[in-house]
């Protein structure tokens, strides 16, 4: 076993290790382990002895009295330590806070006597001890931070950057902040050894690897039911609101909700976030003069949606809302069902398709819909389009140039000026590498088994021009993802959910609404199912307005569940 702590040895978090230590692994003092001691028991424990598992749930946070703890985690090497946790310190990350499987291995080092507080407890301390929650949270949060950055877990993937399925894997364990081991085909020299020690072929990628379990391209939902990245869903509870979509505007709701004392449950498809979590730098939103990722900006709300009691459950997508049964249902896949007293949709957007032959045959491997850093490793120093002109584009388009050779950035419209922020545009104005490319629209896509040459039309001057480009981020238009709404709330003629003023009196009618009152703000065609968000039908599409959004319509909730 590696006996030098994880983050003393990785080189991009020595200095991290230097200046966080004592906020990551802070020691408490007497008086903060007296405030915790009534609520755990004191226990005597043994060298050796195991503490906590990889893949353990409702795990108890252990506070050294005296001698000490390890915390290591085993890889497909053998263990690595993580750190030693001396008396005054404690155990536990976010996992612990959300009751979802641990990412280590806690060992007794030396005898001695720990406080042992059971996770419902932990909850009650980051609710209502103020010094000591920060104290929990910001150590939680930067320990998950170092696992992250050290690009090292229990889980290893196996895969190639031609790979489609690798690419959603990889961006799915990312934006979801789960630390992994990535390992390339195409250039790891011991590669072979590895896929002939799991009884696994090159054929067989994207393959990802987790305490002993053998992954063959697995789907979203199986990785995070193997992974353990969820709490466990007790369908026959009722809850007093689900959100669906934990983007902007439903964390806002849920941590709202959830901070008032609602019983909240989040169904996400994908990750914290929604089409804001992929952005790689939010610049105008309240507070944060120096900019701010969409994705550390999901993840602290999504943790402060956690702290104060709501569930979320990744990887769970809403297949049909059934309004008709009081309280709601909605339908999950596995035929499991979840029921709401009250629903809030926040399912948000997706960017529109073009409406290109071989678009579908291309994604992942030259077509992609999101700029993060992930994708920005596969076109490193290469030519790429941007289509779109609105601020994600824009932010893509400024962050991709600090990666790549140049950026064309493509919009059928005769400027940006219209859809785009001012700060975008002129940083995309004084940026040598990126090219604005007005009245242009992409016309043919052409390749193998990756995007290798694309054409494009301008308007302007009639011509058509193609380059050996093999890299294309699509950020035009939205599509609501309202599918699963259809028979149930009044949309409009683009899919959007119709709330409030935006109804028409027809809209009631059809829907029978049954109350002497009109709906509320974001309330839809059936009373207590309210929408929030780019989802609803005249929003803003702004993470601001969402925010807004979001926390606003919980206190109408609170108003239609008393009625």
């Amino acid at each position: 076993m590696n006996t030098e702590p994880l983050l003393a040895q990785e080189p991009a978090l020595a200095s991290f290790y230097a200046e966080r230590r004592a906020q990551t692994f802070p020691i408490l003092t007497p008086e903060q382990i007296a405030r915790l001691t009534p609520l755990g028991s004191k226990i005597a424990v043994h060298q050796g002895q195991i503490l906590a598992e990889p893949g353990e749930r409702h795990r108890q946070l252990f506070v050294v009295l005296s001698g000490s703890i390890e915390v290591v985690r085993p890889t497909l090497e053998g263990e690595q330590l993580i750190v030693v946790v001396t008396p005054g310190g404690f155990t536990g990350e976010m996992s612990t806070l959300r009751g979802v499987s641990s990412l280590g291995r806690a060992r007794v080092r030396e005898d001695g006597e720990l406080l042992a507080i059971p996770d419902d407890n932990l909850r009650t301390v980051v609710q209502t001890d103020a010094a000591l929650s920060e104290i929990f949270m910001r150590a939680f949060i930067l320990r998950r931070v170092a696992l992250v950055t050290s690009k090292q877990g229990d889980v290893a993937l196996i895969g190639s950057h031609r790979s489609a399925g690798t690419l959603r894997i990889q961006q799915f364990l990312s934006r979801n902040a789960y630390p992994h081991t990535y390992i390339d085909v195409d250039t790891d020299t011991t590669v072979q050894a590895l896929l002939d020690r799991f009884h696994v072929t090159v054929d067989d990628i994207p393959v990802a690897i987790c305490r002993g379990q053998v992954m063959k391209n697995p789907s979203n939902a199986q990785l995070a039911e193997s992974l353990g990245m969820n709490p466990r869903i007790d369908c026959k509870r009722v809850r007093d609101v689900v959100v669906i979509g934990a983007g902007p505007a439903g964390l806002a709701a849920a941590v709202y909700a959830a901070s008032e004392g609602l019983n909240v449950l989040v169904l996400e498809t994908s990750a914290p976030g929604g089409q804001a979590g992929s952005s790689s730098r939010i610049e105008n939103y309240l507070g944060f003069p120096t900019g701010i990722t969409g994705q550390a900006l999901a993840g602290r709300a999504m943790v402060q949606a956690q702290k104060f009691g709501a569930e979320v459950a990744i990887a769970n997508t809403a297949l049909r809302l059934r309004c008709d049964p009081k309280p709601f249902e909605i339908e999950l896949g596995d035929d499991h069902i979840v029921r709401g007293r009250a629903i809030v949709i926040a399912s948000g957007v997706e960017y529109r398709k073009l409406e290109l032959q071989n678009l579908e045959r291309f994604q992942g491997v030259g077509i992609y819909y999101a700029a993060t850093f992930v994708e920005a490793q596969l076109c490193k120093d290469e030519e790429v389009i941007i289509v779109g002109g609105g601020n994600s584009a824009g932010q893509a388009a400024v962050f991709l140039a600090t990666h790549c050779k140049h950026v064309h950035l493509l919009v059928r419209a005769t400027g940006l000026a219209e859809s785009m922020s001012r700060y975008l545009i002129r940083r995309i104005e004084d940026t040598p590498n990126i090219t604005l490319r007005t009245c242009t629209e992409i016309t043919a896509l052409t390749g193998d088994s990756h995007l290798e040459q694309v054409q494009w039309f301008c308007s302007t001057d009639n011509q058509s021009e193609t380059r050996p480009i093999r890299h294309i981020f699509l950020m035009t238009g939205a599509v609501p993802n309202t599918r699963w709404l259809e028979g149930c709330v009044a949309l409009d003629d683009k899919g959007f959910v119709r709330t409030c003023l935006d109804l028409r009196p027809d809209d009631l009618t059809s829907c029978e609404w049954p109350l002497s009152r009109p709906p509320y703000m974001f309330e839809t065609s059936v009373p207590r199912i309210f929408a929030v968000g780019d989802v609803r039908c005249g929003s803003v599409k702004r993470v601001a307005a969402a925010v807004g959004e979001g926390s606003t319509c919980i206190q109408l909730v609170h108003r239609a569940l008393a009625e």
